[in-house]
């Protein structure tokens, strides 16, 4: 299975759109929607003469080897581990002593510092499509509250302020600090969590955050891939606040043994004190009042639920 699932355009200058599902192995609806929408794109082109894309959108699957098994990562979890100085000495190493993640890692920075090369521009977007364990999970993390936060505004769900500051290692926080490229250019990365693993509809949301992105970078024209179901997006996230703050994150250490308290919903209200989980520690309660985030219904992660605002 090839790690790069398609790409579309690259004859007029405009943005380079990257875009990666399954990051986490056990979150296959981006990988299906990005395929999709090189499917719409390529249709569009051949039957809208008038259709005209600028700039070029790569498709990649990210952690390829938990993803042909369906478990969220073999030893560690990818977007955890973008650490500048880690990620520079595993391009030290003889690729035949990488194991597992370490893999991964050093293929994805070959693939993407191979895109860059390939189409120069000064604008650089990256956008990683995800699931969560809980459902009701509608929401972008934009890595920043200028270029990245307007490019999440137009996905029409809401977006979780400084999210990315409080997980150790992300891909996009990597990629926001320029540690990709070394010429000048304006990157914007921005998370999309489309839903619940397995909901059907996650792969759809998938494909319209996709599109809308697309449209904002300005790839295309605001009226160009109309589809009927963009409504959903819109409808699904009309009852939350348009921009939210982080505000705590349960960290899981290494013996824990966290297990979430059943019935727990992404954007669900809690109350300072409630009973929220269970660890070797005893109860886990929340800090503050606010509405839970990603609660933690899987056997694998390192953090058991977020606190927003």
């Amino acid at each position: 299975m090839n790690r790069k699932i398609g790409q579309f355009g690259g004859t007029l200058p405009g943005p380079l759109v990257l875009a990666f599902g399954a990051l986490h192995g056990n979150e296959p609806a981006g990988v299906e929607a990005l395929r999709e929408v090189i499917g719409i794109l390529e249709n569009e082109a051949k039957n809208q003469p008038s259709f005209v894309f600028q700039g070029k959108l790569v498709a990649f699957i990210g952690n390829l080897q938990a993803y042909q098994k369906g478990i969220r990562f073999l030893e560690r979890d990818l977007n955890r581990i973008w650490d500048r100085d880690f990620v520079f000495s595993l391009l030290e190493e003889d690729p035949g002593n990488l194991t597992a993640e370490s893999r991964e890692v050093v293929e994805i920075y070959q693939a993407i510092r191979a895109e860059i090369e390939a189409f120069p521009t000064r604008e650089i977007v990256l956008l990683d499509l995800h699931t969560t364990s809980a459902d009701g999970g509608i929401f972008s993390i934009p890595t920043d509250e200028t270029g990245s936060l307007a490019l999440a505004r137009e996905l029409h769900v809401p977006a979780i302020l400084r999210l990315q500051d409080s997980i150790e290692g992300p891909l996009l926080k990597f990629a926001a600090a320029g540690h990709f490229h070394t010429a000048p250019s304006k990157v914007s990365a921005i998370a999309f969590e489309a839903g619940q693993h397995t909901d059907p509809q996650s792969v759809q949301r998938s494909v319209i955050a996709i599109i809308s992105c697309l449209r904002a970078a300005g790839c295309c024209s605001p009226g160009a891939l109309r589809l009927p179901e963009e409504k959903l997006l819109r409808t699904a996230s009309t009852q939350f606040p348009p921009v939210v703050i982080l505000r705590h994150v349960h960290h899981i250490q290494p013996g824990d043994a966290f297990k979430m308290r059943p019935g727990y919903l992404n954007f669900q209200s809690i109350k300072k004190g409630e009973y929220l989980a269970d660890d070797a520690h005893g109860r886990v309660l929340s800090p503050l009042d606010g509405m839970i985030l990603m609660p933690l219904y899987q056997s694998k992660g390192s953090d058991g639920f977020f606190i927003v605002q």
